[in-house]
């Protein structure tokens, strides 16, 4: 099967970064493509074979509801996840007005979009016979992209916090302690640690040891992958 090609559209470059790796780990996409405003976005579709775009609704030169209403007057065949902070209830009824098939607000975890892509392969298969639909193939199609699974994040975490111990993390290339982690965003060594073991189990981070003289190597986390 073909894997689905994705084209990211976001202006934040932590979240850009975030969101490809994202998707570049679930088995059956590919990213081709990264936007960080509606010019480049138009300009990428228009050259790229393009299935699935993950969309932010918040651009510097325009909204992304003004790039869903190009893409479908232009006839473009794609799919639209919204990814994104804006959470007023017209700008979300006016995206599901113009075929938004999901709609992930910020900030969320690698495994809520992860479950949303995997939905969407499983729509994807569902809708893939060109033999007439029953009642329950539809129904299933378009379950799939409501689907919850492994969303859940540990007990005791936060989708804020987490979202602050990323970007900080993702800022640069620099390896953090947990202590340090901890004192940035307000939370204890032990708290913070737990957010950042999280994030190695995601892959999203990577666990390594500075020697520092005598006693115990320290630990620290970077980035899994550099910002290029």
């Amino acid at each position: 099967m073909t894997a689905v090609r994705v084209l990211v559209v976001e202006d934040e470059p932590v979240a850009a970064r975030a969101h490809r790796t994202y998707v570049e780990r679930v088995d059956g996409f590919e990213v081709v493509g990264t936007a960080a405003t509606m010019a480049d976005a138009v300009r990428l579709l228009s050259s790229t074979e393009v299935d699935l775009v993950l969309l932010d609704m918040q651009l510097p030169d325009g909204h992304g509801l003004d790039l869903l209403r190009r893409l479908r007057a232009a006839g473009h065949p794609g799919h639209v996840i919204a990814v994104t902070a804006a959470r007023d209830v017209d700008v979300v009824r006016r995206a599901a007005a113009q075929g938004v098939l999901g709609y992930v607000i910020k900030p969320f975890t690698a495994a809520m979009l992860q479950a949303r892509l995997r939905g969407y392969l499983d729509f994807r298969e569902a809708l893939s016979s060109d033999a007439a639909l029953d009642q329950q193939t539809l129904d299933a199609a378009f379950a799939a992209m409501r689907s919850s699974r492994d969303t859940a994040l540990p007990k005791g975490l936060s989708p804020e916090t987490l979202q602050q111990v990323r970007e900080l993390l993702g800022a640069g290339s620099s390896a953090w302690t947990a202590s340090e982690v901890g004192t940035q965003v307000g939370v204890s060594r032990v708290t913070a640690r737990r957010y950042l073991e999280h994030l190695v189990e995601l892959g999203t981070l990577r666990r390594t040891q500075r020697s520092g003289g005598a006693g115990r190597p320290t630990v620290m986390y970077e980035p899994a992958l550099s910002a290029g």
